[in-house]
């Protein structure tokens, strides 16, 4: 497994760094709208069969790296992985969504639930970390990831997706110390997950919020932002494995100053927030990675242009940018207009950064 990387232009980005073209990954980016993406779930059988299978999460996760000149490769499997290994039935019902046999609804539920072992109970996704790592020969960098706390138990409180999240919610409202010891056994276990990545070939870390726009700012910053701070806090990084990390909130445009302080390297923005506001009131300290709207694709590759003209024009010059969707690929898109999209990013960022020396000094 290479150490060095042929396209280090997202890690320099996240540090803040001189760059020659703004980097470009794609939430979801290997994902239904490819149709090879499709053929090799078909062969796995399942969702599940796929994401837990190294050999086809390492297929899919370089689809995408095969069809388009991006900057990262990003591990393929799911948030739920954890719930699920903490024995909770995870099962994807053809257009119903995530559900869970055995959802978390009391106090002796929670106390029933264990950390996993990541190199035991999880140990497919870390033997895919391995294997992609081994197979990308040092292209480019491989982000791996978990999903939030809060989103996770939302998800395990809930029963699968839900519309009002009256049952989490209640919970918060009703117990919020049952509400704080699930946080606290889901939050050790997404340290643990997420050190084991590392361990196994991570280069960046991301961790999806992807519910917590859906709280009060009150129960955001006590529910979410608190224990998003403690897994910055507990990550195994080293002035020699100096693994950068991205926190997104989706829906949290309001929090971004509280995000930046957590520690974290970079903060993901989705389309709700202006781009140009944001790096106002955080740029100088972290990254941000943003934030297209993903309809746009849904536009003619022309279009999608002056997208991604705009999007840079409101970031600007200088150093600290991750072009990004400000959420993932929708399934029905058109993999030409993703080319699109990628092309111009590269393109048209050029300008931008032919003084990024200067800025970032």
């Amino acid at each position: 497994m290479t150490n060095l990387l042929h396209n280090d232009c997202l890690l320099r980005a996240l540090r803040r760094q001189p760059v020659d073209v703004t980097p470009v990954w794609l939430m979801r980016q290997a994902g239904r709208y490819l149709p090879e993406y499709r053929a090799a779930r078909a062969r796995a059988g399942s969702f599940m069969r796929l994401c837990q299978t190294p050999e086809l999460a390492c297929e899919v996760t370089l689809q995408p790296l095969a069809r388009f000149p991006l900057d990262a490769a990003i591990l393929f499997s799911d948030i739920l992985t954890i719930p699920d290994a903490m024995g909770l039935g995870l099962s994807f019902s053809e257009g119903e969504g995530p559900q869970f046999a055995r959802p978390v609804r009391s106090m002796a539920d929670i106390a029933r639930l264990a950390i996993p072992d990541p190199e035991i109970e999880l140990r497919y996704v870390m033997d895919a970390v391995r294997l992609i790592r081994q197979e990308l020969h040092g292209q480019v960098p491989l982000i791996g990831f978990a999903g939030s706390p809060w989103t996770l138990a939302t998800y395990m409180v809930e029963g699968g997706s839900s519309k009002d999240y009256a049952r989490i919610k209640g919970l918060l409202y009703d117990q919020p110390l049952a509400l704080h010891r699930l946080l606290e056994v889901v939050t050790a276990a997404v340290i643990a997950y997420l050190n084991a990545q590392i361990a196994a070939g991570a280069q960046i870390l991301m961790v999806f919020d992807t519910w917590g726009g859906i709280l009060t700012p009150r129960a955001y910053r006590e529910f979410s932002l608190a224990y998003l701070a403690q897994i910055v806090a507990g990550l195994h990084r080293t002035a020699a494995q100096p693994v950068p990390v991205i926190l997104f909130t989706k829906g949290g445009g309001a929090w971004l100053e509280d995000i930046a302080a957590t520690g974290c390297d970079a903060v993901g923005i989705d389309w709700t927030v202006d781009l140009s506001a944001a790096r106002r009131r955080i740029g100088d300290r972290v990254a941000l990675q943003g934030n297209l709207d993903p309809a746009a694709l849904y536009a003619e590759p022309e279009r999608i242009r002056v997208q991604v003209a705009q999007t840079l024009a409101d970031f600007g010059p200088g150093v600290g940018h991750i072009f990004n969707l400000g959420h993932g690929i929708q399934p029905g898109v058109d993999p030409d207009r993703v080319r699109a999209l990628v092309d111009a990013v590269h393109e048209l960022s050029k300008p931008y950064h032919v003084n990024s020396a200067d800025a970032g000094s």
